[in-house]
Order: structure tokens, then sequence, then C-alpha cells
């Protein structure tokens, strides 16, 4: 595959990744790397100039790193959004919205405002958004980053709960090696430009997994050496 800004030098050449269906897999890699455009590559929002991308699956779904909830709708309704725009019935989108928002913790919030939740409320109601349609793969930005450390470990547990309902194929961004680790069935360094894959590594830990754990550290070090050398 290759990608390349207008005037600007390949960011993909003769890239090519394979992504394992109904696994979490995690892209990592220096800032500016291009990870998010890789993502919305793989989400079919930009299309390569060269190759091509094959779906995981024909219901993806996007997390984007800020929830970009619609201020004027109650949380239900922006849940819903997604069924709404497939045409679903309202009496059936209510009730699929509100089954989503039971399962990520906010029963008692879907006729809130956006504006009355804290983040890691938002960040909660834009991955229910994201789950409502039930989806096979599940693409998702650097969607943690912006919250404190404890309300961050608390979405990853809960995040981890929800994949292993359904286990949709999830490619996800990060900047932060431990969350890849700790999360990811398996994790890949990119870095260069074009863009290559570094490193490609298994995490065959069982879940859940604690960051003090020394397997844990041990690949999050393999994986902080390896972007040093690759910088």
């Amino acid at each position: 595959m290759r990608y390349a800004w207008s005037g600007q030098p390949p960011l993909l050449r003769d890239f090519s990744l394979d992504i394992q269906p109904g696994a979490i897999t995690a892209i990592v890699g220096p800032s500016g790397s291009g990870k998010s455009t890789l993502l919305r590559l793989a989400a079919h929002l930009l299309s390569p100039a060269e190759g091509r991308v094959e779906a995981a699956s024909e219901r993806t779904a996007f997390v984007f790193q800020s929830p970009n909830l619609l201020p004027w709708r109650t949380v239900r309704d922006n849940v819903a959004l997604p069924l709404q725009l497939q045409g679903t019935p309202r009496a059936q989108r209510r009730q699929q919205a509100e089954a989503i928002l039971a399962r990520v913790g906010l029963a008692d919030a879907g006729g809130a405002l956006p504006g009355a939740l804290s983040g890691g409320m938002k960040m909660r109601a834009s991955l229910a958004r994201a789950l409502v349609t039930e989806p096979g793969a599940l693409l998702m930005d650097e969607p943690f980053s912006s919250l404190d450390t404890f309300t961050r470990r608390q979405m990853h547990a809960e995040f981890l709960g929800l994949w292993q309902r359904a286990r949709p194929t999830v490619l996800l961004v990060t900047h932060d090696l431990e969350e890849a680790t700790v999360l990811a069935d398996r994790v890949v360094l990119v870095a260069g430009r074009p863009l290559q894959v570094v490193r490609d590594d298994a995490v065959p830990l069982p879940r859940p997994r604690a960051r003090h754990d020394s397997a844990v550290v041990s690949i999050v070090r393999g994986l902080e050496q390896a972007m040093e050398a690759a910088a």
C-alpha cells in the first residue's frame, strides 16, 4: 500500500499489515509518525494512492481521541445516532441505546446532556455509541489519552470486559506502550518515513494483566528500546 500527502514524500510505500480477526492489535510509534493516518486508511476515511485495504468486517465503528458528543442531544440520543442513521425504528434504537449504556455504567445518565458528564463518562458514552451497532471491527485512535491515570486504568478494564462479550476485531492506536501491552494481543511498532513495521510482538499473557508484572515490564522495556533505536 502507498499513501502520500499532496506534494510530500510518501507516508506509506510498500506497506503491508495483516490484522488477526477477533483480536486486539495495538499500533505504537513516535508522535507524528503516521499512526492515526494508518488508522484512517483502515477505516476508509482516506484512500491509498496504490494498493487496497480489505475490511475485517462490513460493520466497522471508529472511536476518536475526543468523544465528539453532540452537545444538544441527550447521552441516550448520542449513543443511538448510528442506529438512527441506519433507519432503525425509534423504539428499537432507544432500547438498544439503553442496553449498551447499562453495560458501560451509564444507565442513569441517558437523559443527561454531555455537558453534565465527566471526562470518563463522556468516553464511556463514546464507546457505547461505537458498540451500539455491534460492529465486527472497532478502530480506536488514542481513546484514553485525555483521561487521568485512575480513570484510564478503570476504562481499560471496562473496555476489555465489553470486548470479551463479542470479540470484535480491534485496531488500537496509542502512544502509551504500557497501555498497548496491557490491552493487546499483539503490539506493532511503526516508525520512519515511509512508515515501516519496526517490531511486531505477540503478547501471550493471560488477562487481566498487572502493570507491575515482570513479563509486562519486560515487553514495555523492549518496545522502549526499539522505539529509541528507530527514532
